[in-house]
């Protein structure tokens, strides 16, 4: 990995593990404990994540103008700045309003520093060739929640929640300077003009309602991964449970899923060009509409429990690789942006509805009616990623001037 691929990859890796630590994990171990002190529930104090998810995927299409106009790092850093306000103010909440006022904060700090604007400033560096290093940074964004899980336990009992968020915030301002200092410099400005008419080609020769009915296609992939993937994720261990598996058996599952979507995320990237965003995506599908399936037939066998757990587990990881990735097989490096920031919208309103619609399946249908409900959606997926390869069949690329 050549010197400044390395510095990218380093300061961003960093970056999203602070940011998604700070703040969508942080409430796995703080949510309690900051409900009970602020006298709420524990829904309501969970719900400030929903809030902050929402506010973020609405926030989403003025990230992607923002980037455009001002690059990435820029975003980058008022992201990080924002998100230590909403940390700092969360520290000083005595009650629900200034709480959710904090998350909603966070929302938009998120909006402007997390996945999307990361994910542009590599394709402003690398251009089309940036599949390697976000996936890569999709590694160690999976990681988030294992190294700040720790961190924030032994901050709480150390110095208690107000001064670990305090913590949490300063961290976030380290982040300001390397975002608008160290990072490499973006290819339009390194290489001139030849770099930046590189950037503007099309990856496919797509006329305008191709390339909208592509992008809601993709629009519906997302959606769809998202509903499945997150959705199911918080009532594993319940579904896994209520299909014959023993408490034990259920949290050791469920741990194990984690390890098999980095794995599926590290193949991935050492498939390299024999693997591209849609053909992944396809595999992603085809694993999650299949693994659902098996928990009809467990009745509590492990063997089977463990053959769902590994589809779903390497589906999950591969189709959070085809959500960043797919924009950039249908548009130009110089178009990802604002394509992916859009993306965040719909994508982020079912990361925020995915375990309310699976919890209300779950309670009112069992184990059949989620099934159902996470097969049929995966089958969608599947539909949508096929007419995708249609769409981009015989479409070759325009030869890229550099």
């Amino acid at each position: 990995m050549r010197l400044d691929r390395l510095r990218l990859v380093a300061i961003l890796a960093a970056g999203q593990i602070v940011g998604w630590g700070a703040t969508f994990d942080m409430p796995g171990v703080l949510g309690r404990q900051i409900a009970a002190e602020l006298r709420m529930s524990n829904a309501l104090a969970f719900g400030g994540l929903t809030a902050m998810m929402l506010l973020g995927g609405f926030a989403g299409p003025l990230t992607g103008r923002l980037i455009e106009r001002h690059g990435a790092a820029r975003v980058l850093a008022a992201g990080a700045a924002t998100m230590a306000a909403g940390l700092l103010a969360m520290s000083l909440a005595q009650g629900v309003v200034l709480y959710y006022a904090a998350w909603l904060v966070m929302g938009i700090g998120g909006a402007l520093g997390l996945t999307v604007p990361c994910n542009a400033a590599v394709v402003e560096r690398e251009g089309a060739g940036a599949r390697r290093s976000i996936g890569i940074l999709m590694i160690f964004t999976g990681l988030s929640a294992a190294v700040a899980w720790p961190l924030w336990s032994l901050l709480e009992g150390a110095i208690g929640w107000r001064m670990a968020m305090l913590a949490a915030a300063a961290t976030q301002l380290v982040l300001c300077p390397l975002y608008l200092f160290a990072l490499p410099t973006p290819r339009d400005e390194d290489g001139g003009a030849a770099r930046a008419a590189a950037a503007a080609v099309e990856p496919l020769r797509l006329t305008q309602a191709q390339a909208r009915l592509a992008f809601l296609l993709i629009a519906l992939v997302s959606i769809v991964f998202s509903l499945v993937t997150t959705g199911l994720a918080p009532s594993l261990i319940a579904l896994l449970q209520m299909s014959g598996a023993s408490p034990a058996l259920a949290l050791e599952l469920g741990a194990l899923r984690s390890v098999l979507g980095i794995t599926a995320r590290l193949a991935d990237i050492l498939a390299g060009r024999f693997a591209t965003p849609l053909t992944s995506g396809l595999i992603a599908a085809a694993l999650l509409v299949g693994s659902p399936l098996l928990l009809l037939l467990a009745d509590g066998k492990a063997s089977l429990l463990y053959l769902f757990i590994a589809f779903y587990g390497f589906g999950s990881g591969i189709s959070a690789l085809t959500r960043a990735l797919l924009p950039l097989s249908f548009f130009s490096a110089s178009r990802y942006a604002r394509a992916a920031a859009n993306l965040s919208l719909p994508s982020n309103i079912a990361m925020a509805a995915g375990p309310l619609l699976v919890t209300m399946v779950l309670d009112s249908a069992g184990v059949a009616g989620v099934v159902v409900y996470a097969s049929g959606l995966a089958m969608l997926a599947l539909a949508a990623l096929a007419c995708l390869a249609v769409l981009a069949w015989r479409r070759p690329a325009e030869p890229a001037r550099v």
